[in-house]
């Protein structure tokens, strides 16, 4: 679905954006433009970089004997 009709930007490439590390939508607006023109999808952007940051596993630190 496109999230930024100016720049013409899917959801998709939002996500592919934050799994190559775009964690933030000034991030965001470097690689893909978005939030760049109006400005009337930087909600939904940010959203979708919040709903991706909350599904990624987070590291889980095992100690290991010394």
């Amino acid at each position: 679905m496109y999230v930024c009709i100016c720049k013409a930007v899917t959801d998709k490439e939002i996500r592919k954006a934050a799994a190559k590390g775009a964690d933030n939508l000034y991030e965001l607006r470097e690689a893909l433009g978005v939030a760049s023109g109006c400005g009337g999808c930087a909600d939904h952007a940010q959203e979708i970089l919040d709903e991706t940051e909350a599904r990624r596993s987070p590291t889980t630190y095992i100690p290991t004997p010394a």
